[in-house]
C-alpha cells in the first residue's frame, strides 16, 4: 500500500486552521484555486476540483479534541483510499498540519501525491493570507 505523508508549518493560529479543516463541505475555504465546489450530505461529501475531477468521500471522523479529521474516498479508481489531517500547535500563532493518505493500488501514489502537493500549497496560500 502506498502511503503519502506530508507536513506543513503554517503562520496561522491553530484554532483557525482547525476551523477551516473541520468545516467539512466547505473545502473551497481551505483549498482556494484547487477545489471549486463541495457539498456535505450526512456522512459523505462530494468535492469538485478545478481540473474537473469529482470525488465522493465518506467522513470517518471529526475529532475536535484531537483536531483530527479522517475521510475515505469511495468509488473511483482506488480500491482503498483513507486519509487524515491533524493540526498541532507550534507556538502561539503557528500550526503544523500532518496529512497522511494511504492508497491502493500503488500506481495511484503518483497522481494522489500530486493532488496532495497541490492541496498543501493551496492550504498554505489560503490560510496564511487569512
Amino acid at each position: 500500500m502506498a502511503s503519502i505523508c506530508k507536513e506543513i508549518l503554517l503562520d496561522a493560529d491553530p484554532v483557525d486552521v482547525w476551523a477551516a479543516i473541520s468545516d467539512v463541505g466547505a473545502e473551497q475555504r481551505l483549498f482556494q484555486g484547487v477545489v471549486v465546489d463541495s457539498k456535505r450530505e450526512g456522512d459523505t461529501r462530494t468535492v469538485m476540483f478545478a481540473n474537473g475531477l469529482v470525488v465522493r468521500e465518506l467522513i470517518v471522523t471529526i475529532d475536535h479534541a484531537a483536531r483530527r479529521f479522517v475521510y475515505a474516498s469511495v468509488g473511483g479508481r482506488a480500491t482503498h483510499h483513507n486519509a487524515s489531517f491533524q493540526v498541532f500547535p507550534e507556538g502561539e500563532r503557528r500550526a503544523r498540519v500532518l496529512w497522511i493518505t494511504d492508497v491502493l493500488p500503488d500506481e495511484l501514489a503518483g497522481p494522489v501525491g500530486q493532488n496532495v502537493e497541490m492541496g498543501i500549497a493551496a492550504m498554505k496560500r489560503t490560510l496564511e493570507k487569512s
